[in-house]
């Protein structure tokens, strides 16, 4: 049997001699051993070692002088914060007696196929802590979590606890990549060399946040090629406050914690109690930045994405806002969805300002009650309007928040996060409701199942406008309202698991101002994200290349909107703006009122080529071929469908500069030896360009496209014939 049949067979395995566990994939090995403190310590992670390779035993590094200790410069793979322990601890908590020490040590094990439980406990108390691995063989990430459990008599508090730890080997020429921004600047690319200390990623606002997403890449030398070069990477699947700590210790050691955050937090655990942590996936590529971010997306889609069983391509999707605000009605919707329809548009969906006495952002949040004013005869003839125009019916929603004007607010004042006597801050002038109470829990559900029980709805537009302030839960005792930031979001999930699971055909999309709200957290119960309120064409396409750093095109929407664009005053083209939307799954949020008749017949070429190559772009992979970072003048991406039948070259210019020509470009993922002929959707090459070559020619030779001028763009489909070179 190969070695990478053995792997599929057995991906994971124990030495009981060496006490080693080992997780081996087809491009990747990891592993870990009981020392001879009975701690666990990490022996290797990175490329895939051959089956007869025997690791040695684990053994404490004994450190070269008192001030290097064991307990922190030997790689654990969970540790207690206890003993002589300095760097990041991945669990830190008060005993009842005021005794802070914890030291974790190995019992036992289970292997089940494709998972692995470590079982630890605390030295002196019955303190237990089950290690979860689970292992994706096709892509070798790995997700880790942990599961505390008081077996004491006596309750206690946890202090700080992560879901995982990943160490790396030591090494000085390591560097950190991670995504920062803000509102309508969401996604931006950060690189810095790692250096001893720590590097702290986070977010403290109770959502996953703008500024910080919870993904991380590391690289080995600098290069950070797309092709090449040793890659570790990770995400957190959580949605609400997080962290994630980049250490490099004194020997030059890397270790990645993430988890909870511990600013504000305390979890008080009574006897029999337990608490269990998200979960931490990361994985290893030899294969450069490029392909860390292929086998995310690969995962993403098999692992994380409901399925139904499969996954769905995304509907192309028609949004009202930027055409109506908040002035909607039967009659002016039912004109804007015939217009949506003559250009092929198979989801329409009415944005903010259908329901309660919502006239603007000032009041009506809360009140999910049709308008009668708006909506005399409720949303059935609207919704029955839509389907004959043989689309099917979206509506958007944001059942977290409450304004003050409004009924539900006047009815329970009590129910959002507040400190009593002291100031509610709103933002968006709403506050936040406190879904970690499970009244306001069963109301916010019980709202929007009657919502899809009594309307024919397929989508829902899940948006979150605000971070949280005042998060107080008065209800409760003292010493457990802190929990708040770990209830709130596993009853948001809750509510949408159980959403999904009464109205299964329903598909859902994670909106927060934009990419507020963007984690393998909500992905596991959300189709599609919004990635920024950001829809110029040009900014969107850093925004763009950013997020597919970590997470496929086929969650991220991407809309046809006005020229100007309200962010920027910047006018562009309808042939930029479409292409520029075409890399993800595409909507339109254009005013079809103000389109001319050229318009809607572009539009509907457009809308028809997408839906011919939306298999390749949403479920195929990605190749960054030219990055529009720091203020290039030039963007290239290109999706391969899965089968390399079909190739998509999406290119962009920026500003043409001294008559230079556009760069010459390479394609990748092809198969060599199988021949390809290109047809474009808009823009074409240069002059004596072959029109069929081999995989192999268009790889190596590359491409050259006519492109000159400012904001200028093309797409180039290239199709496999049969034959070979």
């Amino acid at each position: 049997m190969g070695v990478a049949a053995m792997a599929q067979a057995q991906t994971i395995r124990y030495d009981a001699t060496t006490r080693v566990f080992r997780i081996d994939t087809d491009a990747m090995s990891y592993a870990f051993g009981v020392n001879e403190s009975d701690q666990l310590q990490t022996l290797y992670w990175g490329a895939r070692l051959a089956t007869s390779d025997a690791l040695p035993a684990a053994h404490t590094n004994e450190g070269n002088v008192s001030f290097d200790p064991p307990a922190s410069t030997s790689l654990q793979e969970y540790a207690g914060w206890g003993g002589s322990m300095y760097v990041e601890p991945d669990l830190k908590l008060r005993y009842a007696d005021g005794n802070r020490d914890l030291v974790l040590h190995y019992v036992s094990h289970q292997i089940k196929g494709d998972t692995l439980d470590v079982h630890l406990r605390d030295i002196r108390q019955p303190l237990d802590v089950t290690l979860h691995y689970v292992v994706d063989p096709a892509t070798g990430i790995i997700g880790r979590s942990a599961l505390i459990e008081n077996h004491t008599k006596q309750a206690l508090t946890i202090d700080s606890v992560a879901a995982a730890s990943w160490n790396l080997p030591a090494a000085e020429d390591y560097s950190l990549r991670y995504l920062t921004g803000r509102w309508a600047g969401e996604w931006q690319l950060q690189t810095r060399a790692i250096t001893p200390g720590n590097t702290v990623l986070e977010s403290r606002r109770g959502s996953t946040g703008h500024e910080n997403n919870p993904w991380f890449a590391i690289e080995r030398g600098g290069d950070w090629a797309e092709d090449h070069g040793d890659v570790w990477f990770g995400a957190l699947a959580w949605s609400g406050s997080w962290r994630i700590t980049v250490e490099q210790g004194v020997l030059h050691q890397v270790r990645v914690t993430g988890g909870f955050n511990p600013f504000d937090f305390a979890w008080p655990l009574a006897p029999g109690e337990s608490v269990s942590t998200p979960v931490f996936y990361a994985g290893y590529t030899s294969g450069g930045i490029g392909e860390a971010s292929r086998l995310l997306h690969r995962f993403e889609l098999a692992q994380i994405v409901p399925q139904h069983p499969k996954p769905r391509l995304r509907p192309v999707l028609y949004n009202s806002w930027e055409a109506t605000n908040f002035a909607v009605d039967q009659a002016g919707q039912e004109h804007l969805a015939e217009l949506a329809a003559s250009i092929g548009v198979e989801r329409f969906v009415m944005d903010d300002g259908w329901f309660g006495a919502r006239n603007d952002d000032h009041a009506g949040l809360g009140d999910w009650v049709v308008n009668p004013k708006k909506f005399p005869h409720g949303l059935k003839p609207l919704i029955d309007k839509v389907h004959a125009l043989k689309m099917d019916f979206g509506l958007w929603v944001e059942p977290e928040m409450v304004n003050p004007d409004s009924d539900l607010y006047r009815a329970h004042p009590d129910w959002v996060l507040n400190f009593p006597g002291r100031p509610r801050s709103e933002g968006r002038n709403q506050l936040v409701l406190n879904l970690a109470r499970q009244d306001v829990r069963d109301h916010v559900f019980k709202v929007l199942d009657d919502l899809l029980s009594h309307n024919d709805i397929a989508f829902l537009k899940w948006d979150y406008n605000r971070n949280w302030s005042e998060p107080g839960w008065p209800q409760v005792a003292p010493d457990q309202q802190q929990k708040v930031y770990v209830d709130y979001v596993r009853n948001l999930y809750g509510i949408l698991a159980e959403l999904r699971k009464r109205h299964p055909n329903v598909e859902i999309e994670s909106c927060s101002g934009g990419g507020g709200r963007v984690d393998l957290g909500i992905l596991g119960h959300t189709d599609e994200v919004w990635p920024s309120d950001n829809t110029d064409p040009f900014d969107r396409l850093s925004i763009q290349d950013g997020f597919s750093y970590a997470y496929a095109p086929a969650v991220m929407m991407a809309w046809v909107t006005d020229s100007p664009n309200w962010v920027n005053d910047r006018s562009t083209s309808l042939d930029y703006r479409f292409l520029s939307s075409m890399q993800g799954s595409l909507g339109i949020g254009a005013n079809l009122l103000h389109w001319s008749p050229q318009d809607f017949a572009a539009a509907k070429k457009y809308v028809a080529e997408y839906k011919a190559i939306r298999t390749s772009v949403q479920q195929g992979k990605l190749y960054r071929l030219l990055s529009p970072r720091d203020n290039s003048p030039h963007a290239a991406t290109e999706s391969v469908s899965r089968d390399g039948a079909q190739a998509v070259l999406f290119a962009f210019l920026h500003a043409s500069q001294m008559k230079y020509p556009y760069p010459r470009v390479r394609l990748q993922g092809l198969d060599p030896d199988a021949r390809y002929r290109w047809r474009s959707l808009h823009g074409a090459p240069v002059a004596g360009t072959l029109v069929e070559a081999s995989g192999a020619y268009w790889m190596n030779h590359g491409i050259d496209l006519a492109l000159k001028g400012d904001y200028q763009a093309a797409a180039i489909v290239f199709d496999r014939v049969g034959g070979k070179r």
